[in-house]
């Protein structure tokens, strides 16, 4: 089980430092940047494939018309979420994305109640609301919807939501996902290197290094998360997980130093008891939450 955990934390502490690496490659527009991850975590992955000798298998799962169009919502869900989360980070609101990965475990669980049936003992509705509760205190102390997070929350959760239902496994999956965003990718970068936006030509040898690593950073804390899944119990994942938001959320304040007032961390606050709560009533009585897809 050991190293069961410290793959999950390698893989959430991946998550939770992207900001660093996005802000980066601050100086590429944030949709050129989601093409350079997409393409490259599909050349990645197609080669992780290949070394696996799972691309004749990988073909003959992917091509079905119910396997295209739910890895078809997915991908559209991952990359409007990418898109939102690079562009967020390098606007200057690492702040307000952890929110949107503080309040995805709780919206996950109630699309769980909604569309599997699931229940929920009083205590998890009582985070729930909580959770609520700070959102529309941050709301009221915004002017507006933090819809930063609200858009990665609703986006990956449903991402989650399809996959569950979603017959490919972590990387033939994510491998599709990637392959039906690869020729829209492709063409976004092939229009800016022709308009002479890009950063592939004239570009030194350290940026097209760090383009080509998107797809790295991308692939590799799936892929230790895929395989801490299955070394221990979900109980732990869901706990695990809550160290990438938690990570983005000191980077904003203490690294990219965005201002917080104190009506923000009374938002915040509700969120992480609403959190607390539900992971201290899960610990108690053993019972593993539902998983969440990591970004």
């Amino acid at each position: 089980m050991d190293r069961g955990v410290w793959q999950a934390v390698g893989a959430y502490t991946i998550w939770g430092l992207l900001p660093l690496y996005w802000k980066a490659l601050h100086r590429i527009a944030a949709l050129q940047l989601i093409s350079h991850r997409i393409a490259w975590s599909f050349v990645l992955l197609m080669i992780l494939l290949a070394l696996m000798g799972q691309v004749r298998a990988f073909r003959s799962a992917a091509f079905h018309r119910k396997t295209m169009v739910l890895h078809g919502a997915a991908a559209a869900l991952l990359g409007a979420n990418w898109l939102v989360y690079v562009w967020a980070v390098n606007a200057g609101f690492v702040v307000e994305t952890s929110l949107g990965y503080f309040i995805n475990p709780l919206l996950s669980v109630v699309l769980g109640v909604m569309f599997f049936g699931e229940r929920l003992r009083p205590a998890q509705w009582t985070s729930v609301a909580i959770a609520a509760a700070g959102v529309a205190y941050l709301t009221y102390d915004y002017g507006r919807p933090p819809w930063i997070a609200l858009a990665l929350a609703f986006s990956f959760a449903l991402y989650g939501l399809v996959k569950k239902t979603a017959s490919l496994g972590p990387i033939q999956g994510l491998g599709l996902e990637t392959g039906l965003l690869f020729v829209p990718a492709i063409a976004v970068l092939g229009l800016a290197e022709r308009t002479g936006g890009g950063f592939l030509t004239g570009s030194g040898w350290g940026t097209i290094l760090a383009l080509v690593g998107t797809g790295v950073v991308t692939t590799v804390p799936l892929l230790l998360f895929a395989s801490s899944a299955r070394r221990i119990p979900l109980v732990w994942i869901g706990i695990l997980q809550y160290i990438a938001p938690t990570l983005q959320f000191f980077l904003g304040v203490f690294v990219f130093k965005e201002a917080v007032s104190v009506h923000t961390l009374i938002g915040f606050s509700a969120v992480w008891a609403a959190l607390a709560l539900f992971a201290g009533e899960v610990l108690a009585r053993r019972v593993s939450p539902p998983p969440v897809t990591a970004e």
